[in-house]
């Protein structure tokens, strides 16, 4: 050992084989998003506070029992954020534009700033009541669950291997994604680096003056990184499609353009009360023709997987408890819908519909069937001389 001391590689550094190993009894990353736009959309069918944050709870508890130890996992943070953001930001709104919902429990009295006839309807200023900061609070709640069930399928689903399942007519599209994913963190990175850099050299990193100059050799640093992926693209043979007849395209078109439209049509037709009958079928007629027009499209691009990922017991199970959570609150919004949807005139406190919290206690499900994430590596230590 020298005078300086030696470095020394961890004794428990992943083998090649532990790492095909972990790989292969990995869980698939597309039942990680069905789990977490299952539970999204249980989000949708409720304004109870409660029934939200325990939505909530459940999407971190799996996250934190089940993230990897990965760049690309650690962006539920930035979605809780988000979610904290979209609050502040509907409740700001609500106080200066003031809201709908009458009330009588005035909290603070703002100046009202006079507006032209043509903006009748809209006010600034004015009383800001008890009732309408509610109403705010709860319809914001929504929204900011449903991104944070976004970020939970973010941080547990490896981008990468979630690109391999994709269908062959996405390929392309989720290359783009996945290459925006991966660049992402590259970019705060090199942000973090260059203003340590200048700390250490006694210059300013901060205000717009710091900005700047800290802008300028990041944004070089990713052209440089995008000019060499793109050549590695091309070597690769990137873009490049087999020939399809053209009954064969129009065909596709047709499909995957009807599909979406039946989608959005039967999804129109659930979320009102007059299309319940017509909902359902034109929504299943549009997954269908959507997935026919995604497999004839798929022909066109001519690629290999290799070490597919499996779709196990496990992926099931993770999906039917997102699933089970989805179905069983939309049970409870047809059979009871003041418990889900609690009332702001009169202004009462929420209450906690038992059999619906139970419901959304199955999302718990995936933190104990997924597999363990592996140990996070240990750096090397510097044994004293």
């Amino acid at each position: 050992m020298g005078a300086g001391g030696t470095l020394h590689a961890p004794a428990s550094a992943p083998t090649p084989a532990a790492t095909h190993r972990h790989r292969a009894t990995a869980l698939h990353p597309g039942a990680w998003w069905l789990w977490a736009l299952a539970l999204g959309t249980a989000a949708t069918r409720t304004t109870n506070p409660l029934l939200l944050a325990l939505l909530v709870t459940v999407s971190a508890y799996v996250v934190i029992t089940r993230r990897p130890h990965a760049p690309w996992s650690r962006s539920y943070g930035a979605f809780v954020k988000l979610a904290l953001a979209v609050l502040l930001i509907r409740l700001l709104f609500t106080t200066l534009l003031g809201s709908p919902i009458p009330g009588t429990h005035t909290l603070v009295t703002l100046p009202e700033v006079p507006l032209p006839d043509w903006a009748q309807g809209v006010r600034l200023g004015g009383r800001v009541t008890a009732e309408g900061l509610t109403f705010a609070l709860y319809d914001a709640m929504k929204l900011a669950t449903l991104l944070v069930c976004v970020g939970a399928a973010n941080a547990l689903a490896n981008p990468s291997r979630l690109l391999k399942s994709l269908p062959g007519a996405l390929y392309e599209m989720g290359v783009a994604v996945v290459v925006a994913l991966t660049f992402a963190p590259n970019l705060i990175a090199d942000v973090q680096r260059l203003r340590a850099a200048r700390r250490l050299r006694g210059r300013h990193d901060k205000g717009v003056r710091g900005l700047l100059q800290v802008g300028l050799p990041v944004l070089e640093g990713a052209l440089e990184r995008s000019v060499a992926l793109a050549a590695a693209m091309d070597a690769r043979g990137y873009g490049r499609t087999a020939r399809v007849p053209a009954p064969v395209r129009r065909t596709t078109a047709a499909l995957t353009l009807g599909g979406l439209l039946g989608v959005c049509a039967g999804t129109y037709g659930l979320l009102t009360a007059a299309g319940g009958t017509y909902g359902i079928p034109v929504l299943l007629a549009g997954v269908a023709a959507a997935f026919a027009g995604l497999w004839l499209g798929g022909r066109r691009t001519v690629r290999t997987r290799y070490r597919p990922d499996r779709w196990d017991a496990r992926a099931w199970l993770v999906t039917a408890s997102g699933v089970a959570v989805a179905a069983l609150l939309f049970l409870a919004a047809a059979r009871d819908p003041a418990a889900l949807h609690p009332g702001v005139v009169p202004l009462t406190a929420p209450t906690l519909p038992l059999w619906p919290a139970a419901a959304v206690l199955l999302g718990l499900l995936p933190a104990f069937v997924a597999p363990s994430p592996d140990p996070a590596p240990k750096t090397a230590v510097k044994e004293p001389s």
